[in-house]
């Protein structure tokens, strides 16, 4: 049996994260890893990067060659723990044994040891030896723990170690957004339901302790959204209490007599029983001594008990901590993993509860410290982070086990992102003394922990002929995007820095690591390539335009010559901007990638040039705050992808035009070909890059029209190559170029415009096409972002994208994708102006402040201006003080003269300066009533994007004489940070070669690659990625397409958890997958788990988007087929009505979807009796396929046959109401049977709900879709938009 899988219409983007890997699954094969929608995974320019970049290896052709591993293959070891029996472990050669150790600390019989080693034979293993390198370790080979003596370092890894013990089901570190914590609430909604899933229950078994009726703010046609069950709170998800107090004692460090005595640390417990009791922690273990709070006598305690752990001499000294700490490793074990396990990328969350701050002797350690918690145990203190960054990229790649090597370290080295992330707050909050103290607080640099800090403000005037701080603020992230271009262009020999940029409390601060010796040597000396005074001198260098070669090939930069200031031509591959330094370590570095990609002449007005006429209709070029507008990467391979199609389709009409004429003179069209061709073409494999395209549109088509069918293809045109490079100094201030450049000059001049122009008349466009067809369905601000970047448009053009959205004949059908976008721009101009806002308020001030901010922004009160909080502590001579200094109180209290109205004007003044937009509300009860928005997505999306984070209670907007938001309500602000996302090649280039089979039918070696890339992407990253959320819901699918269900669970129920931990609670993506896990659930036989996850994932969209979204009306459907499986039918009815109403309105009335719509309608009403509603909405199916397909068609016979049943059904049931009326007695009369429908149909119909279409084929009627795809219909005799939704799955039964 084969199976054939069309994609049709995949409507999510996934831009894929990173998250650093977690040595637990490092070890171990994907499928060990187990506890109780788009499916394309390439949709950005960095993935196509990648998989270009790995499909010039050696294996670029032969999957099957990544398929034989033998060095990776797993084997079994037996390891003992003392006073136990030895048990069987699983490993992978590539683990170390440092790894092993970290299994071990997490597995419930052995996680209260950390202080011990492994033993082969009695030969102690080294922690960071590989597995394959130990000599006699092999199949069955046992190893013991022993334990060792403590050090101090030991003893707070132990102590450290013991806190995530006890905190390990505590939400409050992932509500703080410390410790790679973060949130997961799939266990709320399926817990003690995925047990036996793959048994399917008896129909009311499972439903009935449950009540299918959701509560009251699901339900369509709600108004009010609330906030509170976005966290659902319950006794079951808090956490088991073991201790009071676990803390460091004030007589630390022991006295010198007793380091003698073996004393390393004193702790202070007390109990749950309310026992003071005060440990020592010896080289031996930990014991209990005599002292107490003001009395030292650290003798033991009678009678005396040592224990190695801990947590066995709590266990002897507290019963309740022995009960409650089994409880607890129990209640742990039960969870799955990925709910436990950190994501080195920490998650922040916008909302939380009111929590309780509780002793905590490591978070205070961490605190008190000017490093990592982990760091001192690093050795050497203090990581040297660039050493780090670049020896991993010098890593061997040759053979597969060596990119996986490379790639893993090159991604554990990333934790620089969260080092780099807590100095940067550390600067924000002033804990880093500067190495500039004298200058401007703006114009100061930081050193921290080997990383150099500076502040995103205009030093020194730099910016100022670019933009001033606009400017400044701007090119740390435009440099990061040049970083990450040439990060993933991987060149050897060619190294850029660590950069992580991190926006925090309305400064942005940019992370870097130091290049070795740069602070030594003043930036003269240091630069040997590239120009530090913007033009003016310019150096070159023969290594670095070697180096820059192949970087310039991908990144389409072309090498080009300007002039220095003796007028002297200088060769380059570079902007004059980037700037190359040869590190004391003799690594060439590049630095300053501002200028990587074209300038955008959209946003340039440049004296002198005009751009084409499609640009200048829509009023460009526009002015925009800096002239650092550059053109996206996507952009540039779309266009240069489409010159290429232009080209070749050209050239596929001259070639017919030369069979017709072949005799003709041969000589006169080699030349008009040239003519044609030259801007586009170098006519030789070895030829310059330094030809351009002209205006390519208007070159092809005027050659077109001048062609002669007497003309031929000239020989020298099959050899030339294609190739389109930009100059990126093109209209740089203060860059001069020779003379015999100009004509060169002016074909770059023509290129920016013509790629400026191709962004305006093609891809804004097709971005509207793919919205309207639903290809792309954005859900929030990130999904819709996610969509311009895809088709290579920045955010800036927001308010054309609008403005396109407004004049679009089916504006009605763009409704979702218009409130998104301008909920967006809104947002990101409030966010523009906290920015400005925060910088003003000082710290004592900033709860205050931020609430005052979002009353103005969202409530509907008037104007009242905010009130400072009140200084409790300070003295009434200094509030006299105060008050005598009326300029120092005023400019503390800035913030609070800010009113609402003020506010949205300022908002209207930004949106019309940046985006070029004219925002049509001027108050949020304006964007509310007459935009269709929702504060409380508004509220989410400025909290997202600023970092705020609000108490999770119900906020009543339109209270008009006290604020929305007090003090209390704001609870932190945390960092945005943006970073380089490392990625496994082999890992996408498997992935991608396994939905390369899936399409062509091939489920089975589909489903093997896929699982190949799992393992590899687990072995790379760890379990927690992106990445690997892709491959468990792929998985999911086709085991669910096999009809495994259980296996589709199981994968599904992973993705889940790993979307909630990685991406967030309510993520477009994370929405998904919980429908993704709904539908298998009841496929499974487990529908009140099925409504439970179905109802979570539309209060989700509820808060993301709302209710009016195309992406609703397929969730509805599903719900309401749900309902009707088990004759809830007056539920069922609610969600299919709403679905029909928001299917029609972004299908349009005629599509077949309606048709579907009408006919699940018309099941309801027939279980419930009513035939006439029932006939109604049948009819109305009917008459869509009769005008769509034609009478003869399948579908069209069977809504005929349909009718005719319910025509009859409907007689019937008239009939026997009559005799009951005249007969007054019903005790003869056969009842009419009302019978609901079989499971196998609901989910028949919940697979064409999602775009899953099984349709049974022969073997000819297979190899005819594989051939030609577009006879899907004739084939199987059904219309092609009736696989227009999702996936379609078509199953094939074949002759076996």
């Amino acid at each position: 049996m084969s199976y054939y899988i069309i994609q049709a219409n995949v409507h999510t983007t996934e831009l894929l994260s990173v998250i650093i890997s977690y040595s637990l699954y490092v070890i171990f094969p994907y499928h060990l890893i187990q506890g109780p929608s788009t499916d394309n995974a390439f949709s950005g320019q960095a993935e196509l990067s990648e998989l270009d970049r790995y499909r010039a290896k050696e294996h670029q052709d032969d999957p099957a060659a990544l398929e034989d591993t033998p060095e990776d293959t797993g084997f079994t070891v037996k390891i003992q723990a003392p006073g136990s029996e030895p048990t069987d472990f699983q490993v992978s050669p590539l683990a170390m044994v440092q790894e092993i150790k970290q299994v071990l600390m997490d597995r419930e019989e052995t996680c209260h040891r950390t202080c011990f080693s492994l033993q082969l034979d009695g030969n102690t293993l080294d922690n960071f030896a590989h597995l394959r390198s130990v000599a006699g370790l092999q199949e069955g080979s046992l190893l013991r723990i022993v334990e060792d003596s403590y050090t101090i370092r030991e003893v707070r890894i132990h102590l450290r170690h013991i806190r995530d013990l006890l905190k390990s089901l505590d939400p409050t570190d992932a509500y703080n957004g410390v410790e790679g914590s973060s949130l997961s609430f799939l266990r709320f909604f399926t817990e003690e339901h995925t047990e036996d899933s793959g048994k399917v229950k008896k129909k009311g078994e499972e439903l009935k302790h449950f009540s299918c009726s959701p509560p009251e703010y699901i339900l369509p046609g709600t108004k009010e959204c609330f906030l509170a069950p976005l966290q659902p709170q319950t006794e079951k998800l808090k956490p088991t209490e073991c201790l009071k107090v676990l803390a460091t004692s004030s007589w630390n460090p022991p006295p010198g007599n007793r380091k003698m005595h073996g004393d390393l640390m004193y702790l202070n417990v007390v109990t749950m029983e309310d026992r003071h009791c005060s440990v020592t922690a010896s080289t031996r273990g930990f014991y209990i001594n005599q002292s107490t709070t003001y009395s030292f006598n650290p003798k033991p305690a009678s009678p005396s008990v040592l224990s190695h752990s801990l947590v066995e001499l709590l266990s002897q000294i507290s019963p309740v901590f022995k009960k409650n700490f089994i409880a607890l490793l129990k209640k742990r074990t039960s969870t799955h993993p990925f709910e436990r396990i950190a994501t080195p990328f920490q998650v922040f969350g916008w909302t939380a509860p009111a929590l309780d701050h509780a002793m905590d002797c490591v978070r205070a350690e961490d605190t008190s410290s000017s490093h990592l918690g982990y760091e001192d145990h690093v050795p050497g203190q203090i990581r040297d982070w660039n050493e780090e960054l670049q020896s991993t990229r010098e890593l061997p790649r040759k053979t597969l086990t060596d990119r996986l090597l490379r790639d893993r370290a090159i991604f554990k080295v990333s934790d620089f992102v969260t080092t780099a992330t807590r100095g940067a707050m550390a600067v924000i909050d002033g804990n880093v003394m500067p190495i500039n103290p004298s200058e401007d607080p703006r114009n100061q640099m930081f050193i921290w922990n080997s990383i150099f800090f500076s502040l995103g403000f205009d030093v020194r005037e730099h910016y100022q002929d670019l933009g001033g701080e606009a400017a400044a603020h701007a090119a740390s992230t435009i440099d990061l995007n040049g970083v990450r271009a040439y990060s993933l262009v991987d060149a050897d020999g060619l190294y850029v820095l660590g950069t992580v940029v991190v926006d925090y409390r309305g400064f942005r601060v940019t992370a870097q690591s130091i290049v070795p010796g740069i602070l030594e040597r003043g930036q003269e000396q240091s630069v040997v390539y590239g120009s530090i005074d913007f033009g003016k001198t310019v150096n070159s260098n023969e290594k670095y335009l070697k180096l820059l070669d192949k970087p310039s090939k991908q990144l389409r930069v072309q090498r080009h010559l300007v002039l220095n200031k003796d007028d002297t031509a200088v060769e380059l591959c570079s902007s004059v901007e980037c700037k190359g330094i040869v590190g004391n370590d003799g690594r060439h570095y590049i630095l300053d990638l501002l200028f990587t990609f074209p300038l955008d002449l959209n946003f340039l007005p440049l004296e002198g040039e005009e751009l084409k006429p499609e640009c200048q209709q829509l009023g460009f070029p526009r002015q925009h705050p800096h002239r650092l507008a550059c053109l996206r990467q996507e952009l540039i391979e779309a266009f240069v992808k489409h010159s290429f199609i232009y080209l070749f389709t050209f050239c596929h009409f001259r070639y017919h035009l030369v069979m017709e004429a072949v005799s003709e003179d041969v000589e006169q069209e080699d030349n008009c070909i040239k003519a044609a061709a030259s801007p586009l073409v170098n006519h030789s494999p070895n030829a310059s890059p330094n030809s351009s395209s002209q205006d390519i549109g208007g070159t092809l088509d005027t050659a077109i029209q001048n062609t002669s069918p007497r003309e031929s293809i000239p020989s020298s045109f099959r050899n030339s190559s294609f190739d389109i490079r930009f100059n990126p100094n093109i209209f740089s201030p203060g860059v001069r170029f020779p003379k015999e450049s100009c004509k060169d000059i002016q074909e770059q001049k023509q290129l920016l415009k013509d790629a400026a122009a191709f962004l305006i008349s093609s891809q804004i466009p097709a971005l509207i096409r793919s919205c309207l067809d639903h290809t792309t369905m954005p859900m929030d601000g990130v999904t819709l972002t996610e969509a311009l970047h895809q088709n290579g448009i920045n955010v800036r053009y927001l308010g054309t994208v609008l403005e396109c959205i407004e004049k679009n004949s089916q504006k009605h059908r763009l409704d979702h994708v218009y409130r998104i976008a301008l909920c967006e721009l809104i947002t990101r101009c409030t966010k523009h102006l906290f920015r400005t806002y925060l910088l003003a308020v000082e710290p004592s001030a900033l709860s205050a402040s931020v609430s005052h901010f979002l009353n103005c922004f969202l409530s509907s009160s008037p104007d009242l201006p905010g009130t400072q909080q009140m200084d409790r502590l300070a003295s009434r001579r200094r509030s006299r003080r105060r008050r005598s200094r009326g300029s120092v109180g005023g400019a503390v209290t800035a913030w609070a003269s800010l009113t609402t109205s003020e506010l949205w004007r300022t908002v209207q003044a930004e949106a019309l300066e940046y985006y070029h937009y004219c925002l049509p509300c001027e108050s949020v009860e304006q964007a509310v009533d007459k935009c269709g928005l929702q504060r409380i997505t508004l509220l989410r999306e400025i909290s997202i994007k600023t970092g705020i984070q609000i108490l999770i209670r119900e906020y009543h907007f339109d209270a008009k004489h006290k604020p929305v938001f007090t003090e209390e309500d704001v609870l932190n602000i945390f960092p945005i940070v943006k970073h380089i996302s490392p990625r496994a090649s082999d890992g996408l280039y498997l992935l991608h070669c396994g939905q390369a089979k899936v399409q062509q039918g091939c489920l089975k070696e589909g489903c093997e690659l896929i699982s190949q890339a799992l393992g590899l992407f687990t072995n790379v990253y760890g379990a927690l990625h992106r990445d690997v959320c892709t491959c468990l819901r792929l998985l999911g699918r086709i085991y669910y397409i096999l009809g495994d269900y259980s296996e589709a669970l199981s994968h599904q129920q992973r993705a889940v958890l790993i979307s909630e931990r990685v991406l967030g609670i309510e993520h477009p993506n994370t929405i998904q997958e919980y429908k993704h896990l709904g539908l298998y659930c009841f496929a499974g036989g487990q529908a009140a788990t099925a409504l439970r996850l179905l109802y979570r994932a539309r209060y989700l969209m509820l808060v993301v988007c709302g209710e009016d979204h195309p992406e609703m009306a397929l969730l509805d459907s599903k719900i309401g087929l749900v309902l009707h499986g088990v004759m809830e039918c007056d539920l069922a009815l609610r969600f299919l009505e709403s679905a029909l109403a928001l299917t029609s309105k972004y299908q349009g009335p005629g599509s077949l979807k309606v048709a579907q719509s009408h006919h699940l309608l018309a099941k309801v009403y027939e279980s419930k009796g009513d035939f006439r509603s029932a006939l109604r909405h049948e009819k109305e199916r009917y008459m869509i396929y009769r005008n769509q397909v034609g009478e003869a068609h399948e579908k069209t016979r069977e809504s005929s046959e349909y009718l005719k049943h319910l025509t009859n059904q409907a007689v019937i049931l008239q009939r026997t109401m009559n005799m009951i009326y005249k007969n007054s007695s019903g005790a003869n009369i056969t009842p009419l049977k009302l019978t609901a429908p079989s499971r196998l149909w609901i989910v028949e119909q919940l697979n064409l709900v999602t775009g899953i279409v099984l349709i049974p084929l022969s073997n000819k009627d297979l190899e005819t879709l594989r051939v030609n795809p577009q006879k899907t219909a004739e084939t199987t005799g059904a219309p092609p938009n009736v696989l227009e939704d999702g996936c379609a799955a078509v199953k094939i039964c074949g002759d076996l």
